[in-house]
């Protein structure tokens, strides 16, 4: 799925700007596959120099204070690890990089990774600091998404409004089965932005009731 998210892109690039090449700002942008691919614990580790795999909770908040990343009492372990990841390492990526291997507390809906415990098969594209797609294999173990579920609620009940409840529906749905699966999300606007070299998401929106009245 990388590889087709590599090749559609740089083929809308082509096709706006006639080269897989565009100015953003004050950086050059290059296209061209193949892209960097990096694990999220990785990349934080090039940041930052710590580790933050297999870490509990407070000590994911002190190395989070450390670089004065904002946490909340409501955050969880993984909300941390996001936290920093958003703060400290998201804005230098400026290249079209896939970010990979996510804790498996940051993603309650994607499977577990084959070869790597703690971690799920999910990546996404980060560029001109920004997220450009997200993808991920579709968790389909009824027994596993309900306890991913009651995790999340213990965690609204902490305070994090973001969190997930448990499903009873979608739980019975998978009780039935869903067969191996993927899901890929591109941000349409964001990729707008990039290729067109805008700073406001508001002017590419395609629906103009989405912009301010004048």
């Amino acid at each position: 799925m990388m590889r087709l998210v590599e090749e559609l892109v740089n083929s809308v690039c082509l096709n706006v700007a006639g080269v897989s090449k565009v100015t953003v700002g004050e950086n050059e942008i290059d296209f061209t596959p193949p892209w960097k691919r990096i694990t999220m614990l990785d990349s934080i580790r090039e940041v930052t120099g710590e580790d933050v795999g297999g870490k509990t909770e407070s000590e994911l908040v002190s190395i989070a204070k450390k670089f004065h990343v904002k946490v909340e009492a409501s955050m969880g372990g993984g909300k941390i690890i996001d936290a920093i990841f958003s703060e400290l390492v998201e804005p230098k990526l400026i290249q079209p990089t896939f970010i990979t291997d996510y804790p498996v507390e940051m993603s309650p809906l994607a499977k577990r990774h084959r070869s790597r415990p703690g971690l799920v098969e999910r990546f996404e594209l980060i560029c001109n600091g920004h997220e450009l797609a997200n993808a991920f294999s579709e968790l389909n173990d009824p027994i596993d998404q309900r306890s991913r579920f009651e995790d999340q609620a213990k965690l609204r009940a902490r305070g994090d409004e973001e969190a997930m409840v448990v499903d009873e529906d979608f739980l019975r749905a998978l009780e039935y089965g869903m067969p191996p699966t993927a899901g890929l999300g591109i941000g349409i606007d964001r990729l707008a932005m990039v290729l067109t070299n805008q700073d406001s998401i508001r002017d590419v929106i395609f629906f103009p009731q989405m912009k301010p009245e004048k």
